[in-house]
């Protein structure tokens, strides 16, 4: 457990294990933090299951209230914010190339981070993603405007709501289709092997999971559903644990 100091941001990070690195985003949207990893978040605690195997590194979020990363809030820059302080940290951590599994938001951060330097992510799994459901464009808005902004304000007097809102607009509403970070094209050519482990609720849409399953190149596909009943599970995290070692380098 530790920190990364890069100019204003400040990442805690946790690592368990030993082997080839993997990157793990927890979900809980702008929330999102190694509690997520590491404990009783759904639907399974990934730290334990892969830790024997793998160099598990998790993080908390630039700016999720119940973590201890802080940073600015980059108005104009949303997720490649966050894509910045990922790459920084496996900088900082003396890894080039690693492996990704993320929950919930770690979906269009898997993207961005694949569209930014697809040549040092070897392989990703997607669980449960979070995608742009075309009924609902204003979901994550709406949620985060209730659910993250007012809490942030409230214990950083450098910023206020007005901030917030244009982040969060700029995030969910400038681009609000598909997985907000990359185009239909970008997936279509994107040739890193992923993993999609769809679910259905309103902020993680199984169209939109399937869709991205159907249109990368390399991507395989869980069974659905996976999480319920809950003897599911452990046949998914052998499916993830297959996938990672088949694409593991020697």
């Amino acid at each position: 457990m530790g920190f990364y100091e890069k100019s204003a941001v400040k990442i805690h990070f946790e690592e368990a294990g030993s082997g080839f690195p993997l990157l793990l985003i927890a979900g809980g949207g702008l929330n999102s933090t190694i509690a997520g990893i590491t404990g009783t978040y759904p639907p399974f605690k990934a730290f334990e299951e892969f830790k024997n195997e793998y160099r598990c590194i998790a993080f908390d979020l630039r700016n999720a209230n119940p973590g201890q990363s802080t940073g600015p809030l980059e108005l104009d820059r949303p997720w490649d914010s966050h894509t910045d302080d990922q790459l920084s940290l496996m900088d900082h951590l003396g890894i080039d190339k690693f492996m990704v599994m993320g929950f919930c938001i770690g979906g269009p951060l898997i993207w961005n981070l694949l569209r930014r330097a697809q040549n040092r992510i070897v392989a990703a799994v997607l669980a449960q993603p979070s995608g742009s459901r075309p009924e609902m464009r204003d979901l994550f808005y709406d949620n985060n405007m209730k659910g993250w902004a007012p809490d942030l304000v409230k214990r950083r007097p450098d910023l206020t709501m007005e901030m917030a809102e244009k982040f969060l607009t700029r995030m969910y509403r400038t681009n609000p289709d598909f997985v907000f970070t990359v185009t239909r094209d970008f997936v279509r050519n994107c040739q890193t092997p992923v993993l999609i482990l769809p679910d259905d609720v309103p902020a993680h849409p199984y169209a939109v999971a399937m869709e991205t399953a159907m249109l990368a190149p390399n991507a395989e596909v869980s069974l659905f559903p996976w999480k319920e009943p809950k003897e599911r599970i452990p046949l998914v995290v052998r499916q993830i644990r297959s996938f990672l070692r088949a694409h593991r380098p020697a």
